[in-house]
């Protein structure tokens, strides 16, 4: 694991608790943000974004893992944090009783970027009044990456 701080956590998780705000769920309902730690300290989040065509969506890892490749970063990635759950009636959105964790898809696009780096990011996936926190390995293990094409 990466070492994060309780405050560096605490920092990312509320990043990724904000980044709910961007979300575009009108067929799940289902709002997430995510927000991804870099070793300079850098900060990248993003929502997810559903469509009605649903192969189409983008989960906020993804999101934001595009806006990071984009601004040029490569590797670096030290700490990933996960949030999400349905807004209540005023709108805000709630985090359910269990960690929201990276899906599958994300889990191996964590990795790649994680790969050109060498780092093993912490995740940490956010739950009411909890958090969960493990290496991105201990959910990918054997993972299949740049490496693999060498």
């Amino acid at each position: 694991m990466s070492g994060l701080s309780e405050s560096a956590a605490a920092e990312l998780v509320d990043a990724a608790r904000a980044a709910l705000r961007g979300a575009y769920a009108p067929y799940s309902g289902f709002h997430v943000g995510a927000a991804l730690l870099f070793a300079d300290g850098g900060l990248v989040s993003g929502a997810n974004i559903e469509n009605a065509s649903y192969g189409l969506s983008l989960c906020a890892e993804a999101a934001a893992i595009a806006k990071a490749m984009n601004d040029g970063r490569r590797g670096g990635l030290v700490a990933v944090a996960v949030a999400g759950g349905r807004p209540d009636q005023a709108g805000a959105v709630l985090s359910g009783p269990e960690p929201v964790m990276p899906c599958g898809r994300c889990r191996q696009m964590l990795h790649e970027i994680a790969a050109l780096g060498g780092t093993d990011p912490e995740v940490i996936g956010v739950a009411e009044g909890s958090l969960l926190r493990m290496p991105l390995s201990a959910l990918l293990p054997h993972a299949f990456g740049p490496a693999n094409l060498a």
